[in-house]
Formats: C-alpha cells, sequence, structure tokens
C-alpha cells in the first residue's frame, strides 16, 4: 500500500491502522513487532515513520483459538443473520477485555453466542468487533460473525458508507439548529488516560449535530459520525464548551438530572448489507435513564 504526500513522515502504526481499519492500532504494532509489515522486502521497526515512495507489505497471521472464555450473558439483539449480529449495548458492558476488566464483556458474551461462527481478522478466531462504543454508552453496535463480513464492514467504516447516528443531552444553548466539529483528536498529552483535540499525534475527526430540542440550559442533540475516534463525540462536545451531560470524564464533574454517567446513546445505524449489498438501517428505543432526564427536561420549562 502506498500513501499520499499528507502522509509522509507519520508513524508507521498510525499510518496503517488508518488503511486498515479492521485492525487496531495495538494489532498493528504486534503485527510490527512479529515482522509481519515489510517495505522493500525488509521488516519495518516498530518506530518507523513513513518515506515518500514507500510501498508497504502487510502479512496478517493465521487465526488462533481466542483464549477469552466463552460466558452465557444475556444480549439484547436488534438484527441477526449468518454473517451480521446488531446488538443494543446496555451501560456498563465493556465491549473487550482488558486490565480490570478481564471478563463479563461483550466479547465474553459473543464467543458464548456465536459459537463456531467467528471472525479470525486480527489473528484471533473471535467476533468481529468492527466499531465500538465507550463502557457507558448505550445503544447499537455491529459484529461481524465472519472474514467475509469483517472486511467488508470495516471497508465501508473507513468509505463512510456505515453511518452512526447518536443522540445526547448537552450543555448550553445553541444559537444555530445544526453544524460540525471538524478537530483532530490523539491523547492528551497532559493525561494519557484522556483524549483531547490536538495536533499532536492526532488523527482527522469529524462530528456532525443537529438539534433535536432546547431546554434553556440543556439541548438535546442528534450526532452522525463522519470518523470514529476514541471518545470522539464526548471530546468534540466538551472542546465546543458543551459538554455531554453526566460525563464524568469530560463534563463538569458533579452529578446533573439524576444521571450516573455520560447521557450518549446510539441510536440508529445504517450499512450495506456486506453479502447481499442491500443498505439497512436499524435503530433502538433511548434507554430509560435517558427517558427520564428528558422528563426532567421537560417539566423544568
Amino acid at each position: 500500500m502506498e500513501f499520499t504526500a499528507a502522509q509522509d513522515g507519520l508513524r508507521v502504526d498510525v499510518f496503517l491502522a488508518g488503511c486498515l481499519p479492521e485492525l487496531t492500532r495495538s494489532a498493528v504494532q504486534r503485527l510490527l513487532a512479529e515482522g509481519g509489515v515489510t517495505c522493500g522486502g525488509a521488516p519495518v521497526r516498530k518506530n518507523a515513520r513513513t518515506e515518500a515512495g514507500a510501498v508497504y507489505a502487510v502479512t496478517l497471521p493465521e487465526a488462533r483459538p481466542v483464549e477469552t472464555a466463552a460466558q452465557d450473558i444475556p444480549l439484547d439483539i436488534v438484527y441477526e443473520d449468518g454473517d451480521v449480529l446488531v446488538i443494543n449495548k446496555p451501560k456498563g458492558l465493556v465491549v473487550h477485555p482488558a486490565a480490570g476488566h478481564e471478563d463479563g464483556t461483550l466479547v465474553n458474551a459473543l464467543l458464548y453466542h456465536c459459537g463456531d461462527s467467528l471472525s479470525g481478522v486480527g489473528g484471533e478466531r473471535r467476533p468481529g468487533i468492527v466499531h465500538r462504543i465507550d463502557r457507558d454508552t448505550t445503544g447499537l453496535l455491529i459484529v461481524a460473525k465472519n472474514d467475509f463480513a469483517h472486511r467488508r464492514l470495516a471497508a465501508q467504516l473507513s468509505d463512510h458508507t456505515l453511518r452512526r447516528t447518536y443522540e445526547c443531552i448537552v450543555r448550553g444553548g445553541f444559537r444555530e439548529d445544526s453544524g460540525t466539529v471538524n478537530a483532530p483528536i490523539g491523547r492528551d498529552p497532559r493525561d494519557r488516560k484522556r483524549m483531547a483535540v490536538t495536533e499532536k499525534n492526532s488523527r482527522e475527526a469529524v462530528t456532525h449535530w443537529e438539534v433535536i430540542a432546547r431546554y434553556g440550559q440543556y439541548t438535546h442533540l442528534r450526532c452522525r459520525l463522519e470518523t470514529g475516534r476514541t471518545h470522539q463525540i464526548r471530546v468534540h462536545m466538551a472542546w465546543i464548551r458543551h459538554p455531554i451531560a453526566g460525563d464524568p470524564v469530560y463534563g463538569i464533574g458533579k452529578p446533573e438530572l439524576g444521571l450516573h454517567s455520560q447521557c450518549l446513546h446510539a441510536k440508529e445505524l445504517t450499512f450495506l448489507h456486506p453479502r447481499t449489498g442491500e443498505e439497512m438501517t436499524l435503530s433502538c428505543p433511548l434507554p430509560e435513564e435517558f427517558e427520564n432526564a428528558l422528563k426532567k427536561l421537560q417539566r423544568m420549562m
């Protein structure tokens, strides 16, 4: 794969993660460490940067059985067939096992539900998580049940034909009825556990928003992601000084509207079915906590 002039001098892992949306940046870094990325026949170093004229070859490993345990955790399934599974994720459910969350995750639940129907993209035979949502964000998440579906859906995520629409309650009022936040997101240089709008080691991030209803000091918004960076809507809303209500990281830091976490819900998902090409639009209702916050705002008007 080749790159444009604008990408010259990027870290190779950042460049490849952008070109291969089915792989996380950590998966790309493992490939680099294991010699799975070459340039001119020679392995590429982990800390290498792109150079003009370079062509990179990526060799994906054979999928191995996943070590994560299958667990019988109930799933709210919105749609399912032999290729695709769409769930309505509840608040508190972590997507991937990680430090502090070794089990009880969505992946554990999917391994139990999917059985032998799994994707091997990324080197492990597991349900293909095409995109992610935060632990305390609710709503729709699409899963690929095989490699064919995973690659097709990941390509849609990259070219923006897979569209994700969220609803949220944010602080403050808006003069305009709609707008766009176009600001790059990367790790906060002052706090590596947070994301931030920054020019350093960042990636393009675009969020389109429109007002659904105004409630004085709060606004009910609809947000459509053009890109999908970590904490993107939360970071962008905080950056334009309209943090999401209840957000413990990017918000005001105290309880509001009876919320226990960010009031952010993945309401609608549109994609082309990976096998039939049919455009599908799925939606799910707002969770009870979100509805209760809206009722509280309506009573305050």
